[in-house]
């Protein structure tokens, strides 16, 4: 049953998932998952009012709403990034950017289907599953800092929103094997941008360890978790 105003947020990689729950004002969230768990945990049996379902894929790509053709999808995105011939190609559309990012959710992982299939909304219907970077850009619109920037970070890939004013600098990912090393990309991509991260609060959509935390708060004004 559904109180008609829950919502549940999951995100799912390859090496499992997590997911969020907002019924009013109380939110509960499960921390990471193994995907063996899907089919025994009891949130995943219900009906939500609204499902979100975020996959961690790097393979994606914004494009000007003005410049985008079904038809040429799959050219567009393997212009930057690698395809295998088996990926399926979707997109989706970013009013607020006034773009289309297009994706393939095809991480070699079946999680993301079972869980669309698993999680209904409480008419039944299933919801889509999207990349990490289109809710990621959703969630940006609600931050007011004149330097907004989001990160997540999941089996080993970055993924870095950069955005100043109404302005969208950057929307991308980056391998790094470690967190270091996503600490360096985005350093870089800072540094490249003009932008000082003395001055800047970074906002991250993954949970962070302390540790981790506690390198980012060395360089940057404030870290959030979303």
């Amino acid at each position: 049953m559904t109180n008609g105003n829950d919502r549940i947020s999951i995100q799912v990689g390859l090496s499992g998932y997590s997911f969020k729950i907002q019924a009013d004002t109380k939110i509960s969230e499960s921390g990471w998952m193994s995907s063996d768990r899907i089919f025994t945990t009891p949130e995943l049996q219900k009906r939500y009012s609204r499902v979100d379902i975020s996959v961690f894929t790097p393979k994606f790509a914004l494009v000007p709403a003005q410049f985008h053709c079904p038809e040429a999808s799959r050219q567009m995105l393997e212009e930057v990034v690698n395809l295998d011939e088996a990926d399926v190609v979707e997109y989706v559309a970013v009013p607020e950017q006034g773009a289309v990012l297009v994706y393939s959710n095809s991480i070699g992982a079946t999680m993301p289907k079972v869980m669309s299939e698993s999680v209904l909304m409480a008419d039944g219907s299933k919801a889509r599953p999207l990349p990490e970077m289109f809710y990621m850009l959703q969630d940006m619109t609600a931050i007011q800092d004149y330097n907004r920037i989001m990160a997540s970070y999941m089996d080993g890939v970055l993924y870095l929103l950069i955005a100043q004013g109404k302005t969208l600098l950057l929307a991308n990912s980056y391998q790094a094997p470690d967190f270091t090393t996503a600490e360096y990309f985005i350093f870089m991509t800072l540094k490249k941008l003009q932008l000082n991260p003395e001055v800047s609060s970074i906002y991250f959509r993954t949970s962070l360890e302390a540790d981790q935390e506690i390198s980012l708060y060395r360089y940057f004004r404030n870290v959030e978790q979303i």
